[in-house]
């Protein structure tokens, strides 16, 4: 299936709250950082998002605005562990220990966070707010589509503006095997189907909490390897 991401004109930001705790974190985040990296690209596809969320006559705005929330609080959260010392998600580890790496290029953090942030996050995004609002996963499926929406909206920017431009960019370059490795196409239809899996196994938490900590384990490997430093 193919997915179309938009992207609203410029306008003023709109501080919903977690848009607001997302442009708070920015301001605190070192400007040579790779989790700086991602997070810039991601509020500016959030505000734009947020000005112009495209919903359509038979959207259920607040089951959109549950899972687009849940999913940001979990990044969020992820930071916020790494700030107390904690053990953020597997997901997300590789992006905080390669951070300040020399030859991991701005494009590969980039990446890895939107790697986390819709193979995990989005994820148990989804059964959070199955939880929430007492519905299936089937019931929030437009609302995903939504979301999966801004995050090809993330990738598209991460492309246009991290990446060099093709007088910089040769064939050889390790780089280009690397952004050509990872889909986020298949990267969303994964997290689809992790989603409804867990949702499935949620009166046997054992499973669905060993399903997802393996689901946190592959995404982190993934990411690991989106971050392999390369030749300046």
């Amino acid at each position: 299936m193919a997915h179309r991401a938009h992207l609203a004109p410029a306008a003023e930001p709109v501080d919903t709250p977690v848009v607001a705790r997302l442009r708070a974190l920015g301001t605190a985040l070192p400007a040579r950082d790779g989790i700086a990296v991602f997070h810039r690209v991601y509020l500016a596809v959030t505000e734009s998002a947020d000005r112009d969320p495209g919903a359509g006559p038979g959207a259920d705005a607040r089951a959109g605005s549950a899972l687009g929330t849940r999913c940001a609080e979990r990044y969020l959260a992820a930071v916020a562990a790494a700030g107390r010392d904690d053990r953020p998600p597997a997901c997300w580890r590789p992006l905080f220990q390669f951070r300040r790496h020399p030859q991991v290029r701005p494009p590969q953090f980039a990446l890895a966070g939107v790697n986390a942030h819709i193979g995990h996050d989005l994820t148990l995004a989804v059964v959070d707010t199955c939880r929430a609002l007492d519905c299936e996963p089937a019931d929030l499926e437009d609302e995903f589509e939504r979301v999966g929406d801004l995050l090809a909206a993330l990738d598209e920017r991460v492309r246009e503006e991290l990446v060099p431009g093709p007088d910089l960019l040769r064939i050889a370059d390790p780089l280009t095997h690397l952004l050509g490795s990872w889909s986020l196409d298949r990267a969303r239809e994964a997290a689809w189907a992790a989603a409804r899996a867990l949702w499935a196994l949620r009166r046997l938490p054992e499973l669905a909490g060993e399903f997802a900590d393996r689901l946190d384990a592959a995404v982190g490997f993934a990411g690991r390897m989106l971050l392999t430093p390369l030749p300046s």
